[in-house]
């Protein structure tokens, strides 16, 4: 490859993607996900720190796709992956291996792979695969994207052949739309579920810590009557809450802007705590975002699910 200057140009498109700051994202700041967080350790965490457990038939997982509704944390899992495992992690998307020109995509695939083993032990993070490995076969499908699919999964059969530890995570919210060779080749597949309404009450305490809510807010309450919401959509919600007291703040400045004016910013009041009507008002404002597939997840967990 370092003989090529094709390849050595290739290369340095693929190396931006390599992740060369630490996320800063602990196993620990992933609210549950227990069963999601054991398979990914015991893929890389633990083969990497007693190898010679993970021989033969224990040979770790090559392979994991993590999937479920979107806000749900596959990408956060990526980040705490890219933190806690000490591998070079490689954040590939489809603009990543995807070129205009013709048999540019093949090579990048295998640039990406050969990069990978060089660097072992490795991680190659593919977010939201759906969109360059669909299922082959459909009639408006242009060549080139065939072949660069058939490349990417023959790179991966490679993988599961070589001793090299190289570890390829994928995420999707349509798992139903991936290729069915891919999903042999990734030999977990784990749902990675709404929170539960003990979750949900988490996210939403470290999301707006004590010295921004009243005490009287009856978390618990809120988060068992937010069946349906991801992480993400919490967040905003939070964020919306936030919101309310900093806008009659807001309001009252801008009454007296003349008077203020000339104030120093340190002299400001402080907007109010949240209240539990300001959440509930924001619950209102903010629906959830990932209800349009509703049981689909389930039903494909158990025919394809293995986690």
């Amino acid at each position: 490859m370092a003989a090529s200057p094709e390849l050595r140009e290739l290369a340095a498109v693929i190396q931006r993607d390599m992740v060369q700051s630490n996320p800063n994202v602990r196993w620990d700041r992933i609210v549950e996900l227990e069963g999601v967080k054991r398979v990914l350790k015991e893929s890389l965490v633990m083969p990497l720190r007693w190898p010679h457990l993970f021989t033969g038939l224990l040979a770790p997982w090559k392979g994991v796709l993590l999937y479920g509704p979107p806000g749900t944390g596959k990408t956060l899992l990526a980040k705490a992956v890219a933190t806690e495992c000490s591998t070079v992690f490689f954040n590939i998307s489809a603009s990543s291996i995807v070129s205009k020109w013709r048999g540019d995509s093949e090579k990048l695939v295998r640039v990406l792979f050969d990069l990978a083993r060089h660097h072992a032990p490795s991680t190659i993070f593919i977010d939201e695969i759906d969109s360059i490995m669909s299922a082959r076969g459909d009639s408006g499908e242009h060549e080139g994207s065939r072949r660069m699919k058939t490349e990417l999964l023959v790179q991966m059969d490679g993988l599961m052949a070589n001793e090299a530890q190289v570890f390829v995570l994928a995420a999707t919210n349509l798992p139903w739309e991936l290729d069915a060779a891919l999903l042999r080749r990734l030999e977990k597949r784990v749902l990675v579920p709404l929170p539960s309404s003990s979750a949900r009450a988490e996210m939403l305490r470290n999301t707006l810590p004590p010295a921004r809510i009243q005490r009287s807010v009856d978390i618990d309450g809120l988060a068992d009557q937010a069946d349906g919401y991801s992480g993400s959509d919490l967040v905003l919600v939070c964020k919306e809450a936030a919101m309310r007291p900093l806008r009659k703040l807001l309001l009252t400045l801008d009454a007296a802007d003349a008077a203020m004016g000339s104030g120093k910013v340190a002299d400001l009041p402080q907007p109010e705590r949240v209240t539990e009507e300001d959440l509930r008002a924001a619950f209102a404002c903010t629906r959830p975002t990932v209800s349009q597939y509703g049981s689909r997840y389930a039903e494909w967990e158990a025919e394809f699910g293995s986690s």
